[in-house]
């Protein structure tokens, strides 16, 4: 009903149509939010193993926080495969960065099988790979990075501007 409104409006009057090159305005871009989103997903695989060590297995809480850390794990990965895609779709340009299709391509594939298992080194792996995308995306805005440990769990050592 709107969309149809909207329409004869514009028949109407006319709207000038609004034109954009990038989903968001230029600036905004920022790969921590894939950063603590691989994160998550560590931690959501370090959790379902100290769960998975207990006794209690059989237990209508066990199947019920299981579930939850699954749900946390599958959709974090699936929200810093997205980041990176945004990022690298509508920031970075291939005649500057040649080897950044290779990195992001790495990055998908390892987002992919850390939804699809449970191997905490390929979660380590994919948090890795997405701290160099970041040490690449601040190196395009010429801003130094450092590096440290996460202030929380699972404590792994993270990339971040050093500003």
């Amino acid at each position: 009903m709107i969309y149809q409104l909207l329409t004869r409006l514009d028949e109407k009057f006319g709207f000038e149509t609004a034109q954009a090159h990038c989903d968001v305005p230029c600036g905004i871009y920022d790969p921590s939010t894939a950063q603590i989103a691989a994160l998550t997903v560590v931690r959501m695989m370090d959790l379902m193993a100290a769960l998975e060590s207990g006794d209690e297995k059989s237990t209508t809480d066990f199947h019920n926080s299981m579930e939850r850390y699954i749900s946390v794990k599958e959709e974090h990965a699936e929200k810093a495969k997205h980041e990176i895609r945004i990022i690298w779709g509508d920031y970075f340009k291939k005649d500057k960065h040649p080897n950044v299709d290779d990195l992001v391509h790495k990055i998908m594939q390892l987002g992919s099988k850390v939804r699809q298992t449970a191997d905490r080194e390929a979660g380590v792996a994919f948090v890795a790979a997405i701290n160099e995308f970041a040490e690449a995306f601040w190196a395009t805005k010429e801003v130094k990075t450092k590096k440290a440990k996460a202030p929380y769990a699972p404590a792994l050592e993270m990339v971040y501007p050093d500003l």
